[in-house]
């Protein structure tokens, strides 16, 4: 019959003094003993057979007085718990512990800066920059410390009421997107198991459509009449009369630059990485829009840009200049730049011309994939006529104020 050992106590360990020269061992019973080495520092061990190679192990329960002796008994019992389940409680005390460090490594704010990185090679710098200052305004001031295998949608929640309640509803939209995103980065790297944030943004009310303000084609004449008699700068004038002509956004035309225009060829390629859609977009320039690059090399062909900015004349004008002269002319509120979009397509719509050929000139992505795939390079072709008849349409227009005005 084996010896039962007689239980530890407090007392016994106090009394117990260091050896010179070798540790002292205190048993307690089932594998814990305290160790006492030569400089009198005191740590459990307990020490136990693995329960698949059946070999002895030991395993560090800490320090004495900081791990009791009560709770070195609780650390001995849990331990031998697991043993009965076959599990060696050594891996499953690194394995917690890889989880807890690893947890506390990967906090929301870390897989945000992996995210925003992605995002940067898939979608514009500045479109990237304010999806990130978004972030930083509104979210990760509150969520930013937390580690994502503890992120529930209700955390998310309470972040994005309050901004809901004030009615910014497509803030809210986009920060459900990018917190869905950055949790699908979280799933993938394998740091949770399921992303209960894929339909949060189905919890607050979807922002209203709103359509850019701007006027009918019967209008034309009338803006211009306004454009003509505008006290504004030349290059201004010149700049709303560009994207009329080309039927692009308004950051499309106040970018173009010089390097992208063939004159032989009379297009103007603007690059994908400056388009919304992210791909190469060709404009066919009309004879109309030929003279007026003549008028604009004569006065900036010696910047890169065709519209260099006022203060710093090797960059280009603001986008928002063509808005600010539209209201200088009276159109507040009936008529903005990106409007000028709308006002081109009501025009070649009435006039029936194809459908598939004005979205083209809009630069918008056909949804339909086989459609998508069409070579695009003929559509150039068949849009110059199309493009020629908006630019005689603006042309006439202008030419009926002025013989009105005689």
């Amino acid at each position: 019959m084996a010896r039962r050992v007689p239980p530890l106590t407090d007392s016994k360990i106090a009394k117990t003094k260091p050896l010179a020269d070798k540790d002292t061992t205190l048993t307690d019973g089932d594998g814990l003993f305290l160790r006492i080495k030569s400089n009198g520092s005191k740590s459990w061990i307990f020490n136990y057979y693995h329960p698949i190679t059946k070999k002895r192990k030991n395993i560090s329960f800490g320090r004495y007085p900081e791990v009791s002796l009560a709770k070195a008994r609780k650390l001995r019992s849990d331990c031998r718990e697991q043993l009965a389940s076959d599990i060696d409680p050594k891996t499953y005390r690194d394995e917690a512990k890889h989880e807890r460090k690893t947890a506390h490594e990967n906090t929301f704010q870390v897989i945000a800066e992996q995210w925003i990185k992605k995002k940067e090679t898939e979608v514009k710098a500045t479109t990237a920059k304010k999806s990130w200052q978004l972030m930083e305004k509104h979210v990760l001031p509150f969520l930013g410390k937390m580690p994502v295998d503890t992120l529930k949608p209700k955390h998310a929640i309470d972040v994005i009421r309050p901004i809901s309640a004030r009615g910014n509803h497509e803030t809210v939209k986009r920060l459900c997107r990018h917190i869905n995103e950055v949790m699908r980065v979280a799933l993938a790297s394998g740091l949770i198991d399921t992303n209960y944030f894929v339909d949060i943004t189905k919890l607050f009310p979807a922002p209203k459509k709103k359509h850019m303000p701007t006027i009918t084609p019967d209008r034309l004449p009338e803006l211009m009449q306004r454009l003509s008699n505008a006290h504004i700068s030349t290059n201004t004038r010149y700049l709303i009369e560009w994207q009329l002509h080309t039927i692009t956004r308004p950051i499309e035309a106040a970018s173009a630059k010089w390097s992208d225009i063939n004159l032989q060829d009379k297009i103007w390629v603007i690059p994908a990485e400056q388009m919304k859609m992210g791909r190469d977009h060709v404009i066919p320039l009309s004879q109309p829009v030929l003279k007026l690059l003549s008028r604009l090399k004569e006065m900036n062909g010696h910047r890169p840009y065709v519209f260099p900015g006022h203060r710093e004349p090797l960059g280009h004008l603001n986008s928002s200049t063509a808005n600010v002269a539209l209201k200088r002319m009276g159109f507040h509120g009936e008529l903005v730049a990106h409007g000028l979009r709308a006002l081109a397509s009501t025009a070649l719509n009435e006039h029936g011309f194809d459908p598939d050929l004005i979205e083209t000139a809009l630069a918008h992505i056909d949804r339909n994939a086989t459609r998508r795939a069409y070579n695009r390079a003929e559509y150039v072709e068949q849009r110059r006529d199309m493009m020629e008849w908006w630019s005689n349409q603006i042309i006439d227009a202008a030419n009926l104020n002025a013989s009105l005005a005689q």
